[in-house]
């Protein structure tokens, strides 16, 4: 069992514990009091669980983030003098580093109700980045985009519902321009390579998309035209496959370089498990593969025979890794990212890059998923993205981010909703919840989409972590 699921598991357990001891005291107020008064309580306090208590928040908000970064990061000095941030006379930023800058931040009690956030204003820029609703602790904030107006002295910091606290650290973390290099973005489902890093690869000289499963189960909303499970997940697969070919298009990205591997979703563990044996998909009643593939623009291996095997997606992605050659490779972070197809993708690449005589110069990491907070990024769409939730400061990180503009985050709200996995309404529950949490905890629902995704991808940074990067390599290409 993944850490994720033992975390649900233990919130779910949590919530029973504390339904039951609930329902006692409904039966004892009932019997002590007036028997109609339990119906109140319960439905005030569903409302109230919908609207402040609903998140899948898997530890405390007094929880100091534990980050550690490279020893060589570079510190410039900085004062938070009231609201203004000042770095030390003298110092000059780089428009385009990274900056992280670490504060602590406490909630007032309104923050305990209503999310806090933070404030940057002073340029052309301002932003708005967001934190757990009764956070007190070290928290890390995304300056990137800001440095100029922090160089200029004009950088303004102010806490909604919250309040800054002790001296701010700046870290700042400068990085090639890899917009100019051939990417190529490896995504678990169609979808995760749009999330993830849209902006990145819409923007760079030569962009390669590998989609390496189907993403065919959970297709209910299929079942709905009539469809039984198998003929569902089998409908939904074929889109999906057309989604991971077709919307990348979009960004300008040439139809050669998309490529739709066609293994099955959450199939990817046990095919690691047991390389040379064939996986088949838990629903679409599938053993080959081939059904996902007929849009890719040239054959591949596991064309020969389809057999949905580790062996085969190895060498899928060997072949496409020599014909790509790419200097940036964008994959799923092996930490952060919980999911297990996610887990599988990252040690997939990193075992078909062994002994291989093309080696990328860099690469990138990203989180889509965390395991210990369902709501990050958080927020609002188009707001800033601070840093996620990290409590092991053993292994440094080394945090990259991308500045979107407004036209490029519509874009990529664009792609997003052309998704079919993004399309389908929520259930009746969850807008429910989304339209007590708009009334009573100012959540804004994204202009977007309903799914969580608008809100949570469709931000003015992308956030990579450098896993990878080859200095002498770079050169030497």
């Amino acid at each position: 069992m993944s850490r994720k699921q033992q975390l649900l598991k233990r919130h779910r357990r949590n919530k029973r514990i504390g339904l039951l001891i609930a329902l006692i005291l409904l039966i004892a107020i009932g019997v002590l009091v007036a028997w109609w008064l339990p119906l109140v309580l319960a439905v005030l306090g569903w409302i109230a669980h919908e609207a402040w208590f609903a998140d899948h928040l898997f530890y405390s908000p007094k929880d100091d983030y534990q980050y550690s970064f490279p020893p060589y990061t570079q510190q410039p000095k900085v004062h938070l003098d009231g609201e203004r941030l000042r770095l030390d006379e003298g110092v000059i930023l780089v428009d385009d580093a990274t900056l992280v800058l670490a504060l602590r931040v406490k909630s007032t009690w309104l923050g305990r109700f209503i999310d806090p956030l933070i404030e940057l204003s002073g340029g052309d820029n301002p932003d708005r980045q967001t934190f757990e609703r009764g956070v007190n602790g070290l928290r890390y904030l995304n300056l990137t985009g800001q440095a100029q107006v922090l160089s200029q002295g004009k950088l303004r910091l102010r806490g909604r519902f919250c309040r800054l606290l002790g001296e701010p650290v700046l870290w700042t973390f400068e990085h090639p321009d890899y917009r100019r290099q051939r990417v190529m973005v490896i995504a678990p489902h169609a979808d995760d390579a749009e999330l993830a890093a849209y902006g990145l690869y819409s923007q760079a000289d030569e962009t390669w998309i590998v989609t390496l499963t189907a993403g065919e189960i959970e297709a209910e909303h299929y079942q709905q035209l009539g469809l039984n499970q198998i003929e569902a997940a089998r409908l939904k697969g074929r889109l999906r496959a057309w989604d991971s070919i077709a919307v990348p298009r979009w960004a300008g990205v040439p139809e050669a370089h998309c490529v739709q591997l066609g293994y099955f979703c959450l199939q990817l563990a046990a095919m690691q498990a047991a390389p040379g044996t064939p996986v088949g998909s838990r629903e679409a009643d599938l053993s080959d593969t081939r059904l996902f593939r007929q849009l890719n623009p040239f054959v591949l291996p596991g064309d020969i025979d389809g057999v949905p095997s580790w062996n085969n997606l190895l060498a899928d992605l060997r072949e496409l890794l020599l014909r790509a050659r790419p200097e940036v490779i964008v994959l799923p972070h092996p930490t952060l990212d919980p999911h297990p197809d996610h887990i599988c993708a990252q040690q997939a690449v990193l075992e078909a890059l062994k002994g291989l005589e093309w080696q990328p110069t860099t690469v990138l990491g990203y989180a889509n998923h965390l395991h210990d907070n369902d709501r990050w990024p958080m927020g609002d769409a188009g707001h800033g993205i601070a840093l996620p939730p990290a409590f092991d400061s053993v292994a440094p990180m080394q945090p990259c981010c991308l500045p979107l503009s407004l036209e490029r985050q519509r874009d990529k709200a664009m792609a997003l909703g052309m998704m079919h996995d993004l399309q389908p309404q929520l259930p009746f529950k969850r807008r429910l919840r989304r339209l007590l949490q708009w009334f009573l905890a100012s959540r804004v629902p994204s202009v977007y989409g309903e799914n969580d995704f608008f809100r949570k991808a469709v931000r003015r940074h992308e956030l990579f972590w450098v896993l990878k990067h080859d200095e002498t390599s770079a050169r030497q290409k």
